[in-house]
């Protein structure tokens, strides 16, 4: 007989696997990503047979670094997460660089297992036994905020609501939990108890303790040159508004690190790729959500070495963030442990509005600050003004001859979506698509990887259409060519989905990152940088990426080469996304930087 808590629905399951989709439809996920494997093939049934393949819907990857970046994406595009499913120990081990991007993303994605029988005496000769672990879960320990392996049928729903609780409390991550095969297949003579997950909620956001809170007040109120970093700010889209509030309360300049859209590019207190002089003579620093706060006050020489602060020793630093509350010690997802004067372990999201009160009371109180804050905020808009001014400088200027620039690329691609709902869900083009585009609303940019693994760039921008899907807005991946040859084969997970994405393939055709390090490595040791293309580039033979598009069916044009080109390429490629709903790619052939 079945037990359900108050406010949980009696299953109907029959197998083991039937309550784990059972589990995923009580927390409405939409999707679930993989690439299939023998070892979960009792979800993989249930899913279609039992869950009728809707919430969750399958979505078929060639590729398990696909399906957990593409519930990467989605997170961090729809606000919840999905779930990816691995098979046993090497279906983890191919997910696991992008487990890795979404650990250190701070991002909550639900990784599923299944394992080769516990019980040995159930095993299929050599494969169970080669591709079963003990435990499985220490493939990842290190980079997912929880893992766990139910042992009994009635543990499958407690261990899937904790592990979703923990995946979806900040600071948010993935998690992974591993099904054995017996448990899954198995018929159920015992129905378990099912939970009313409404009961179950992540905890509320953790607020700022109030004497920190005044002090950090007082700062800013008092200060002569304040400024503000931003980084993971915007994982929160409110946090936002809060942040402008602030902002132009005191007319403090704002840094935009770029981990989530956190700050709008057309605000004129933004100053983002241009704070150098502020941070020279910031007197008050206000950190917000900052992963590097060590790295983001440091100059760097050409070979990456530190050379020195680029702050005076007596500027005052506040930071708000909860890095503390999540930290591993196998991999440094941080730098250099940063001196700071006033840190506060909340949610920035709860703690901003009570800090914006605080400096409005002081503000106000100080008739002197008026003035101060009126100058301050004019000479940040020119100084903004100019930064502005000097990218679409940079557009005419490297225009003009035959090769197509990155900021004539970015700049033609913002041509293109700017009368579109767009996101920009992938970017390889470094700050270019913020320094030229309109960036307005919290939704239109969702960041980066975060652990720079190569991959993530088209899977994630998939995640983020799917999450978009339906909603009318835009979705475009200005897709680095290096990053998109780790996982080529994503393009058919495009094209069977039908997820309509604009892929503008940046081809440098080149490694460049690391033929840049080449060259700065050269150079530093006195030696010619003609040999450093050696092992970075891709031009022997070039690689035709419109014909690879259309090999897995989806649109593709281009080898793009002609500036003059490739203003009516984006045209008719972004007609294909939105007329047809279905994904298309743009090969463009640009230069490295």
């Amino acid at each position: 007989m079945t037990t359900v808590r108050k406010g949980a629905k009696a299953s109907q399951a029959k197998y083991g696997s039937d309550v784990i989709v059972d589990m995923m439809k009580a927390y409405d996920i939409e999707y679930v990503a993989f690439n299939p494997g023998a070892t979960f093939r009792g979800i993989h049934d249930s899913i279609l047979n039992y869950g009728g393949n809707r919430k969750p819907e399958v979505i078929f990857c060639c590729h398990e670094e696909h399906s957990v970046a593409i519930c990467h994406g989605y997170a961090k595009a729809k606000g919840k997460p999905m779930v990816a499913i691995t098979h046993n120990i090497v279906g983890l081990q191919h997910a696991s660089m992008a487990i890795f991007n979404a650990w250190c993303d701070r991002v909550p994605v639900i990784v599923l297992g299944g394992t080769g029988p516990m019980d040995t005496t159930r095993r299929r000769p050599w494969i169970d036994w080669v591709h079963t672990a003990l435990v499985q879960g220490n493939q990842v320990r290190d980079y997912v905020k929880w893992d766990d392996q139910p042992y009994s049928l009635n543990a499958i729903p407690a261990s899937f609501v904790r592990g979703y609780r923990i995946a979806t409390t900040e600071p948010q991550g993935p998690v992974y939990i591993c099904y054995d095969a017996d448990l899954q297949e198995n018929a159920i003579t015992d129905s378990p108890e099912m939970l009313d997950v409404t009961r179950f909620s992540p905890p509320a956001p953790m607020q700022a303790n109030p004497e920190a809170l005044n002090q950090a007040a007082r700062l800013l109120v008092n200060a002569q040159s304040p400024l503000i970093i931003a980084d993971y700010l915007g994982r929160n889209p409110k946090s936002v508004d809060s942040l402008v509030e602030l902002a132009e309360l005191l007319a403090i300049p704002v840094m935009d690190k770029g981990g989530r859209f956190n700050f709008p590019n057309t605000h004129p207190l933004d100053i983002t790729g241009g704070a150098k002089e502020f941070l020279q003579k910031a007197d008050v620093i206000l950190a917000l959500d900052v992963q590097d706060l060590y790295g983001s006050l440091v100059t760097l020489n050409r070979t990456t070495r530190v050379t020195g602060y680029v702050t005076e020793p007596s500027t005052k630093i506040i930071h708000i963030s909860l890095n503390d509350m999540l930290v591993r010690s196998w991999a440094a997802d941080y730098q250099c442990l940063q001196a700071v004067d006033v840190p506060i372990c909340a949610d920035t999201s709860i703690a901003l509005p009570e800090l914006i009160r605080l400096c409005g009371q002081l503000s106000t109180k100080n008739k002197k600050k008026k003035a101060s804050i009126e100058a301050r905020f004019k000479q940040v808009k020119r100084h903004h003004d100019t930064l502005r001014k000097k990218s679409y400088e940079a557009v005419n200027a490297q225009s003009a001859g035959d090769v197509i620039s990155v900021p004539f690329l970015a700049q033609q691609v913002w041509e293109a979506v700017k009368g579109e709902d767009w996101v920009l869900a992938n970017t390889g083009l470094k700050g270019w698509p913020r320094r030229l585009w309109d960036w307005t609303k919290p939704y239109q940019y969702i960041g980066s990887s975060a652990g720079a693994g190569l991959g993530y760039g088209l899977s994630a921008a998939m995640g983020a259409a799917l999450a978009h899907k339906g909603t009318g807005k835009l979705c475009v991946d200005i897709q680095p060519d290096g990053d998109y040859l780790m996982t080529a084969s994503a393009l058919y997970t495009a094209a069977h989905h039908k997820i309509p994405l604009l892929i503008v393939m940046h081809n440098n055709r080149s490694f460049y990152n690391s033929e840049e390090h080449n060259m700065q490595i050269a150079e530093f040791r006195g030696r010619s940088l003609k040999l450093a293309g050696i092992g970075t580039h891709m031009e022997n033979p070039a690689i035709n990426y419109a014909k690879l598009a259309e090999g897995f069916g989806l649109y593709g044009a281009g080898p793009i080469t002609r500036p003059e080109d490739l203003g009516p390429a984006l045209i008719d490629a972004l007609k294909v996304v939105q007329e047809k709903k279905l994904p298309a790619l743009v090969d463009v052939v640009s230069a490295s930087r």
